[in-house]
């Protein structure tokens, strides 16, 4: 059996019923990650003395017949924006280079305390700020199904990584669409929670200004739904690192299965295979009970307005400096181009934003009144040729445009859900589902019915 082709939730059966061993389960994750990982780059540091360490932990406290947690000897990887003990935080920047974390995070605390295994630490572009993976530090991270499209950003890693077979889960980060674009360029499922749903505290760095404090997540990328699932459940564990996290969310409770069609939110211009791909899922849905109305859904292009000031307002005023001094060209030129679109951000365009942000939310906490999910697309195009964005002016808000639905979504703090549905023209397809605060119960379970009829997410093998 290859153990690499094992779900999280498959292997932590199995691990704790002494069907295979953890650190078997390492070993073999380690080795694809020696075999793959130097075609695609997808991890930049691994862990594999510590891994094994504790995998051989986990199969002694099973032996004394000890009780393990829910991703008992799992392996994962996470995205090296987020502190992990004795390795570099470095957002992929050179200046960071020497910023060894002193203590986990809180999100690394809770995956330790559900008996993962950590095997190493995935790619993202400078400052993670794009829908590409590069770095002056790290270099480029390819796409498994093809290295000549870009395998997202800015957890471009991760996705990479869970679609090579490297790992079953990866950790990832999303303030717009750095979940859910990677995972759908990689032919994976990725999960943007609810704000507030999963802690965020780097020791190593300095607190987060306000737009990231309120559009900023971690989630899980995975290939099947049922480990989103249990890597939910396991990252939204309660620390006190972090004032933004709600304790407890919304109650889950029983919910009617009727979902909005929004094909091509405020006229976005949708390819065609996007849209066929769209109309198809809610005929999937239908067939599982869903009842599915086409109409159009509350204002996107005015949240991903609001998106890109809060986004810049933080850029320009904590991170301006040092994008010069990295002087690294792609996200200089990024920057560049979103300061063209924002303007300069002042404090009364700050406050004009953050009050339109709160009218947003009030009409989308009303239109979920009557839905219980959205169905809309994760990207208007196909995924983009490697370095798209940074050819030009024009292609630079060509892909800027295509990616509405993700600028948009965060503003308004409603989860998300990018579902891998196959392949089209060579290109991994997917569609988004979006639900009601803190309801991520209810895009989960709309993916576990589409799951059931559309391709199994098999593990990719680089050709070339």
């Amino acid at each position: 059996m290859d153990l690499t082709t094992l779900s999280a939730h498959e292997i932590a059966t199995a691990v704790c019923e002494q069907k295979v061993s953890a650190v078997e389960v390492t070993t073999a994750h380690l080795k694809r990650l020696d075999e793959v990982n130097p075609k695609i780059n997808a991890v930049v540091e691994t862990c594999h003395q510590q891994a094994i360490s504790e995998a051989t932990t986990i199969d002694n406290r099973i032996s004394k017949g000890e009780k393990l947690g829910p991703m008992a000897g799992v392996p994962l990887t996470i995205k090296i924006v987020t502190d992990q003990r004795d390795f570099i935080t470095s957002f992929g920047l050179c200046r960071q280079r020497n910023n060894i974390a002193k203590e986990d995070s809180p999100l690394i605390k809770n995956f330790r305390n559900a008996d993962a295994v950590i095997i190493g630490r995935t790619n993202s572009p400078a400052f993670a700020t794009r829908w590409f993976t590069d770095n002056n530090l790290y270099g480029q991270t390819l796409n498994p199904a093809d290295k000549n499209i870009t395998p997202g950003g800015s957890s471009g890693g991760a996705s990479a990584a869970v679609a090579v077979g490297i790992c079953p889960v990866a950790h990832a980060t999303d303030i717009a669409g750095s979940i859910r674009y990677p995972a759908y360029a990689c032919g994976v499922h990725g999960l943007r929670p609810t704000m507030g749903r999963i802690p965020f505290n780097n020791p190593s760095g300095t607190d987060r200004y306000i737009g990231a404090q309120l559009m900023a997540v971690s989630g899980p990328i995975a290939r099947n739904i049922k480990d989103l699932q249990i890597s939910l459940q396991v990252m939204s564990k309660w620390t006190d690192k972090d004032p933004w996290q709600i304790f407890r969310g919304a109650e889950e409770s029983n919910f009617a299965k009727k979902a909005a069609l929004s094909v091509a939110p405020d006229n976005l211009n949708v390819c065609e295979e996007v849209v066929k791909e769209l109309y198809n899922a809610a005929d999937k849905l239908r067939e599982e009970g869903w009842v599915v109305d086409e109409v159009e859904c509350p204002p996107m292009r005015e949240a991903a307005e609001v998106n890109a000031v809060l986004w810049m307002a933080d850029m320009q005023h904590g991170q301006a400096s040092l994008i010069k001094e990295e002087d690294e060209p792609n996200s200089k030129f990024v920057f560049e181009q979103m300061s063209e679109i924002t303007g300069q951000i002042d404090f009364q365009t700050l406050m004009d934003a953050l009050q339109r942000r709160l009218k947003l939310m009030r009409t989308w906490d009303q239109f979920f009144q009557n839905y219980a999910a959205l169905i809309c697309p994760v990207s208007a195009q196909l995924p983009f040729n490697q370095q798209r964005d940074v050819e030009s002016p024009d292609t630079f808000r060509e892909v800027y445009e295509a990616q509405l639905t993700q600028r948009a979504l965060p503003v308004i703090n409603i989860p998300s859900l990018s579902v891998a549905t196959g392949f089209a023209n060579g290109r991994p397809i997917g569609i988004q589902f979006a639900g009601p605060r803190f309801r991520e119960d209810i895009i989960l379970q709309a993916a576990l019915d589409l799951e059931k009829n559309i391709p199994t997410v098999k593990i990719q093998t680089p050709t070339w």
